[in-house]
């Protein structure tokens, strides 16, 4: 059964930093490009950051660009996202998924696997 378990949420003060991890299993995702997704309340999904299978690209929304940092470790089946200078509008629940291809991508559409998300919340 493949899974991927979000961990790293929780409530923090503007301007404060969290880390976020993914871990997955049931299959390897090393080949594998893995996203990070937000949806906040009343709005849609949206893009994150992405990184490429080896870790070779990285793509970031425009939002979080300079604040956050994609990354990931395959020998421990571990993708994280680290989010500095937290905004109140970073406050979503987060999501990380993964795709049947190496190439990172910015649409959901091209994600096959998703974990049940982790609630960050940023007080101002």
């Amino acid at each position: 059964q493949v899974q991927l378990v979000e961990s790293g949420g929780g409530l923090v003060q503007a301007g404060g930093s969290l880390r976020l991890s993914c871990a997955w299993s049931g299959r390897t995702f090393s080949s594998s490009a893995m996203g990070w997704f937000r949806q906040a309340p009343g709005k849609e999904r949206e893009f994150v950051s992405t990184i490429s299978w080896n870790g070779g690209s990285t793509y970031y929304a425009n939002s979080v660009k300079g604040r956050f940092t994609i990354s990931r470790d395959n020998a421990k089946n571990t993708v994280y996202l680290q989010m500095n200078s937290l905004k109140p509008e970073d406050t979503a629940i987060y999501y990380c998924a993964a795709r049947n291809g190496r190439v990172a991508l910015a649409s959901s559409l091209e994600y096959d696997y998703w974990g049940q998300g982790t609630q960050v919340t940023v007080s101002s």
